[in-house]
């Protein structure tokens, strides 16, 4: 470029080019509200912002198309990966009583769709227990991934709620939720410990654990 060129002139000319704001002021070692400064109102500018709007929208599109993409192909090989193993291990879980009855109870208290957590709701601590300890040692989930959720009436006391449910689970006070409430208050307290929900948030396992219940439905049919 020729060095009697005014700073206007340089700029003018690099933005001619296609260059960003910051592109100019790193070539010419100055601001970027220098470049601002000399080009900000001119028509030519204006242009070429316009051109590198409309460029940069269209990358920013194939950027998240892009990752769209791979995160469907992740998953689909992590669903991949989950079926398989669940298909591979069912003949020897099926003789284990825990296995039984960690599946029967999702089944009868949880959702079907893969999407969200594993998550039941019960009052009954016997099932509770059991499901957890399913968790534990069949699905082999970390006892720091289990949450554990209460909803209550007001009258009782939240404290004693999560002591009781923390005890039924042998899990810590820190996997327990922000407890939820109940309007109202129960006249007979036959929910004298309130409600307890466990919840893991792992889409791979529950991909396992409807597999399961699949199988053992079409298991039973058959035989």
């Amino acid at each position: 470029m020729d060095g009697s060129s005014t700073i206007e002139e340089r700029i003018l000319s690099l933005r001619k080019k296609e260059k960003s704001y910051a592109e100019i002021a790193s070539i010419l070692s100055i601001s970027k509200s220098t470049v601002a400064y000399w080009i900000g109102d001119n028509p030519e500018s204006k242009k070429i912002k316009d051109i590198l709007t409309r460029k940069n929208i269209s990358k920013s599109r194939r950027r998240i198309r892009n990752v769209i993409k791979a995160s469907k192909e992740k998953w689909a090989a992590w669903a991949k990966e989950a079926h398989e193993e669940a298909v591979k291990n069912f003949p020897a879980l099926a003789k284990n009583p825990l296995f039984i009855a960690g599946i029967m109870i999702y089944w009868g208290e949880g959702d079907s769709k893969p999407k969200n957590p594993l998550r039941i709701s019960n009052t009954d601590p016997r099932m509770i227990k059991l499901y957890v300890e399913f968790i534990k040692n069949i699905l082999k989930v970390p006892e720091e991934k289990i949450r554990l959720g209460l909803i209550i009436y007001p009258d009782l006391s939240d404290t004693e709620c999560k002591n009781f449910w923390a005890k039924i689970t042998n899990l810590e006070k820190t996997n327990f939720m922000k407890t939820q409430y109940i309007r109202g208050y129960h006249p007979t307290k036959r929910l004298s410990h309130g409600i307890c929900m466990v919840v893991v948030n792992s889409r791979q396992q529950k991909i396992k654990l409807l597999e399961w219940i699949d199988l053992f439905y079409k298991k039973s049919i058959i035989q």
